[in-house]
């Protein structure tokens, strides 16, 4: 039925496309308190605005049938007013801002707070045992300068790798041709997934902080610190995407005067985008990544009405990763569909 599903849903999507980008960005904070019975989730700002449209998209599904009963999809962005109560009876919390801070929240809460957290990074050791991360799309994480600022257009992995440690601290250690000037280079804030991402694929690269500043919301270009012509700042290909293409860009979240970049491996150039899309080779490097929705894994595998309706919004089966609407919005948000969908990783 799985495989019979994506075919569906590709098929689908192309017809739903314009709908689906017509239809704006949706904002992530529910309009309504949402009911204990409902699912909501937390987390990850890269897919908060996708997980907003598909709330949006499924809830409409929902309405289409008639059906009132069963319970809605809702999430609530990665910042905003702190703290917050997510459903009616739930435990007043802090804001979980991004992926690591998502996931804590999830560990240390029941369904009557939280369901879900959204995750722009995978499974790490350090996460606590007992979470299924499934996954929910392809992406990829590149590093971004300013449009008009002084950085080259591509830069090696070594030379990345170079700034994050601060072995290369001048445009002309790169270029002598480049500018003689100090490069700046930043990383989202310690929770983010996107930073998580992005050091991964150099293997786990040790930050030096004495050049590095750690500090902006990933994928926000207008923050105020990463207006320098010389700055170096890691970002989703997938929220650039949906930013510029798709359409989504909201007052902060959005480029500003910030450019995705291409890196060179193994002395091929590999850009991100190809035809307003993320490359396929690039997002098969060690850049590339799945987002991932993340459950408690009591929750992922119950058999009651809860864990049930899980499943048919989650799971490989479910309304994400088999109806067209659900396809057309991945595309529209600046994601890939994955044949995985829906498929999970125990911690």
């Amino acid at each position: 039925m799985r495989g019979n599903g994506f075919r569906r849903l590709m098929v689908g999507a192309a017809a739903v496309l314009t709908a689906s980008l017509s239809a704006g960005s949706a904002s992530a904070d529910p309009a309504v308190l949402p009911q204990a019975r409902d699912l909501v989730g937390v987390g990850a700002e890269t897919t908060q605005g996708l997980m907003s449209r598909l709330s949006v998209d499924y809830n409409a599904y929902l309405a289409g049938k008639g059906d009132t009963a069963s319970p809605r999809l809702y999430g609530w962005d990665a910042t905003g007013p702190s703290p917050l109560t997510p459903k009616t009876g739930a435990d007043t919390i802090v804001r979980p801002d991004g992926a690591a801070a998502g996931i804590r929240a999830l560990n240390t809460r029941t369904a009557t707070t939280i369901d879900y957290t959204r995750s722009d990074r995978g499974p790490q050791v350090s996460d606590p045992h007992g979470l299924d991360f499934v996954v929910l799309a392809k992406d990829a994480v590149t590093w971004s300068a300013a449009k008009d600022g002084n950085a080259p257009a591509q830069l090696t992995q070594r030379q990345l790798s170079g700034i994050y440690t601060c072995n290369i601290t001048n445009w002309q250690q790169i270029d002598p041709s480049l500018p003689n000037a100090t490069i700046r280079p930043y990383l989202p804030q310690a929770d983010s997934g996107t930073r998580a991402s992005f050091l991964t694929a150099f293997g786990g690269l040790a930050v030096n902080t004495a050049c590095v500043t750690t500090g902006p919301e990933e994928n926000e270009g207008t923050d105020p610190a990463l207006q320098d012509p010389n700055v170096v700042f890691p970002y989703s290909v997938g929220e650039y995407l949906g930013q510029t293409v798709g359409g989504h860009a909201t007052a902060t979240q959005t480029p500003g005067a910030l450019t995705l970049r291409s890196i060179v491996m193994n002395g091929t150039t590999l850009s991100p985008v190809t035809d307003n899309h993320l490359d396929a080779v690039f997002s098969n490097s060690p850049f590339g990544r799945a987002i991932y929705n993340v459950f408690r894994d009591a929750d992922w595998n119950a058999t009651d009405a809860h864990g049930t309706t899980i499943q048919d919004v989650f799971g490989p089966s479910g309304w994400i990763c088999n109806d067209p609407v659900a396809a057309a919005d991945l595309t529209s948000y600046g994601f890939q569909p994955l044949l995985a969908c829906g498929y999970a990783t125990l911690t």
